[in-house]
């Protein structure tokens, strides 16, 4: 079940981690890895291929009203998204420096979309209104997480910025 389907999450944004697909990694090792970030996240929702290698993961942090659901995504259609958001970042900032050569980042053929999503009130599902309690820590540490386990990198594509270095 994705966090989409509960009505007391609010997506709000989603951001990637590009990587070589030949390091994706198993679900017990993503697993793991975001465990040991913080005792007090809980995984559900947790899918491999016959591999045992990652499709899709959900982590919840009551403690921040967060969740994050994590799909991965390989090949072309990768390919020609990150050639793209490559060509998009630099236009955007022509000092914007990656942390790994731009030409590496195009040739990535994995990738992990992190879906954010807030837990709102049962009030504040139906209006726009901004509550302030939305703690952004664990996209952070996830994604960085899941950067250095796979030797990529983190994009916020809607601001055209790298979230890890």
């Amino acid at each position: 079940m994705s966090m989409f389907e509960d009505n007391n999450y609010r997506w709000r944004e989603t951001f990637f981690v590009l990587f070589d697909a030949k390091k994706r990694p198993t679900l017990d090792g993503v697993a793991k890895t975001i465990a040991a970030l913080n005792e007090r996240f809980e995984l559900t929702n947790r899918s491999n291929d016959d591999r045992g290698m990652i499709d899709s993961l959900t982590v919840v942090s009551a403690d921040d009203f967060a969740a994050l659901d994590i799909c991965y995504i390989g090949g072309e259609e990768v390919l020609e998204q990150g050639t793209a958001l490559v060509e998009d970042m630099k236009k955007l900032d022509a000092e914007c420096k990656p942390p790994v050569p731009w030409e590496r980042i195009r040739r990535y053929d994995g990738r992990f979309d992190v879906l954010h999503f807030e837990r709102v009130s049962e009030d504040a599902a139906d209006d726009d209104s901004e509550d302030e309690m939305l703690d952004p820590s664990t996209l952070l540490v996830v994604l960085d997480a899941l950067a250095r386990l796979t030797g990529g990198v983190a994009i916020d594509p809607q601001a055209g910025t790298f979230l890890t270095d």
